[in-house]
């Protein structure tokens, strides 16, 4: 999710000086007023990361030797370790992993040893472009296919046409829409693309991510704040399934009594979050991305709301745990 009904214009890449003009400034300017395009405001007056949230974590997975984590910061990427992402990587470092930013298109020695590759709300250098060329696709599927595991965040419009390339290697196609659902969205926050997905609505998938270790790993509700919806190949299985009541929309929803009879298309049999193997690595791509995150949304309205990791009801921090410990093999 970027913003709660709006993008937030002033994100990570955006705070970078723009020392010249050039064909990279242009660019960057370019997708300023891509944002600037796609944004819906409702006076959201500030989205940070949640100085309150606990990264701490009880039992680390790993004491010894640390899986090497390479979080991508080279493709215009939204989320960033410093960013509303830092709660995640504070989270995952905690547990024993190594993190560590990427600043280079990937080539085969970019990945060479690491162990998982994290892409966050990558974008093009300018709107409808894809972040990623033809040839970091062939690599990074074929480092997947060796043994490499990705974990690829992609969320609702724009995000989704930047990653469909990629996403496309492992057989996921990606709407590059709105994804709302009447049925399963949180009638208490009002937002028609806040949406649970819970053991007993059915829509959280029977997975070695969603069970963990132990009983008290287990997942029992996710909830995802405005994303897009993803296809699932039949090679891969849905850990966050949309409702046959799903629907994929052009533009943002802000409540549901404006949905109009017709709008939009179907997202049934499909989902915000898919896992499957690749080869001898793994592969959990997903389709909203402030989910991973802990933040804090301030309107002016009302006081600050958490999201992502944050929320108080949700088990968003122990999903994000369990799709590290399946991505380094913790959970076989």
């Amino acid at each position: 999710m970027v913003g709660v009904d709006s993008a937030r214009i002033l994100g990570e890449p955006m705070r970078r000086t723009v020392k010249r003009w050039s064909f990279t400034s242009l660019a960057v300017l370019s997708l300023l007023l891509s944002w600037l395009i796609f944004r819906t405001t409702i006076a959201v007056a500030q989205q940070v990361a949640d100085p309150n949230f606990d990264p701490n974590v009880n039992h680390p997975a790993y004491t010894a030797e640390a899986p090497r984590v390479l979080f991508d910061e080279a493709h215009l990427n939204f989320h960033s370790t410093q960013g509303l992402y830092r709660p995640f990587v504070h989270l995952v470092s905690n547990d024993g992993y190594e993190v560590i930013p990427n600043r280079q298109i990937f080539q085969p020695e970019t990945l060479v040893g690491h162990d998982i590759l994290v892409i966050a709300n990558a974008f093009g250098q300018r709107q409808g472009q894809h972040a990623f060329s033809e040839q970091e696709c062939d690599v990074v599927s074929n480092w997947v296919e060796a043994g490499g595991s990705l974990l690829l965040i992609a969320d609702h419009k724009p995000f989704g046409k930047a990653a469909e390339n990629l996403a496309s290697r492992f057989g996921i196609d990606m709407s590059d829409k709105f994804t709302i659902d009447l049925s399963s969205y949180n009638q208490d926050l009002g937002v028609p693309s806040f949406l649970w997905f819970t053991r007993e609505n059915g829509l959280l998938g029977e997975h070695l991510i969603t069970q963990g270790r132990n009983s008290a790993e287990q997942v029992n509700q996710v909830m995802t704040f405005t994303g897009q919806s993803l296809s699932i190949p039949p090679e891969g299985q849905a850990l966050l399934q949309l409702s046959a009541s799903a629907i994929d929309l052009e533009n943002r929803l802000r409540n549901a009594e404006d949905l109009r009879a017709g709008q939009g298309v179907s997202a049934a049999l499909r989902a915000q979050g898919v896992a499957l193997q690749v080869g001898r690595g793994r592969v959990v791509v997903l389709g909203e991305a402030a989910m991973l995150s802990a933040q804090l949304i301030t309107t002016s309205n009302e006081g600050p709301l958490p999201i992502g990791m944050s929320y108080p009801e949700s088990d968003n921090q122990q999903f994000a745990l369990n799709l590290m410990h399946w991505l380094s093999g913790l959970l076989s």
